[in-house]
């Protein structure tokens, strides 16, 4: 049986996996895993673990959009990725919701008007699950665009953020955590957000915010707020980790060149 979050927290002012309330989670990435495909990516959030194939632009059938490419998606979660080993369908309702999340997100994001009656296909594999999953396939298919050349204004990251209060007193103060965990999605509630760099001299712009669970917004004790600009801070630590991933993959690339 897991430890309770609220009370260890405000004992130790750690969280159950030794984190303190800001930080990520071990954040691994590399692209191109994939050579059969226009572009790839296997990328890995603590413990949850995506792998993403882009496929595309291509000229889609049935095509009805002549000004704009489309985004489809296509996401599979492996039968071993959780503890309870269950299986998903693709009519599952989870899934689709995830699948239209990202596809929508990607649509608006992407210089999608470069590739008109085209189709851009992202399909995700996730193989290991311990929170934070459409944090994790929006990052992984970001990393997968750019492999593939797909023109965008920015790297795309994505980031989980929650709050937790004391089990005795829910009129305290919330204290927001970062990057949560399986256990963590359980027990607190949370909300996934992702975030593009604005212009020199502007702030990052808000590109995707999804909550699932019910929080205190307004009022003196205002988590929602708190949640948001941890999430915000939380998209730039990431952005930066995802930056230096493609920064070394073009560096060898220009190496293997040479």
């Amino acid at each position: 049986m897991p430890l309770d979050t609220h009370s260890t927290y405000y004992q130790t002012l750690l969280r159950q996996d030794g984190r303190r309330w800001n930080e990520l989670r071990r954040i691994t990435a590399s692209i191109s895993t994939q050579p059969s495909s226009d572009g790839s990516s296997l990328l890995t959030m603590g413990n949850t673990m995506v792998v993403c194939t882009v496929t595309g632009p291509r000229e889609g059938r049935g095509q009805r959009d002549n000004n704009n490419a489309t985004v489809e998606t296509e996401l599979n979660i492996a039968p071993f990725a959780q503890m309870d080993r269950r299986r998903f369908s693709r009519m599952d309702k989870r899934v689709q919701e995830l699948q239209t999340t990202v596809s929508n997100a990607f649509q608006s994001h992407l210089f999608t008007h470069l590739y008109p009656r085209s189709t851009i296909s992202i399909s995700l594999h996730i193989l290991s699950l311990d929170g934070a999953l459409l944090v994790a396939c929006l990052n992984a298919a970001s990393l997968a665009l750019i492999d593939a050349g797909v023109p965008m204004p920015s790297i795309l990251a994505a980031v989980s953020s929650g709050n937790i209060t004391p089990a005795d007193d829910s009129s305290a103060k919330a204290e927001p955590i970062l990057d949560l965990n399986n256990a963590e999605e359980q027990e607190l509630p949370f909300l996934s957000i992702a975030t593009v760099s604005g212009q020199p001299g502007m702030e990052d712009r808000v590109s995707v915010l999804l909550m699932e669970s019910r929080c205190q917004i307004g009022g003196a004790n205002n988590k929602m707020e708190s949640m948001l600009a941890t999430g915000v801070d939380g998209c730039q630590q990431v952005r930066r980790k995802m930056e230096n991933v493609i920064r070394k993959h073009g560096a060898k690339i220009m190496q293997s060149r040479k």
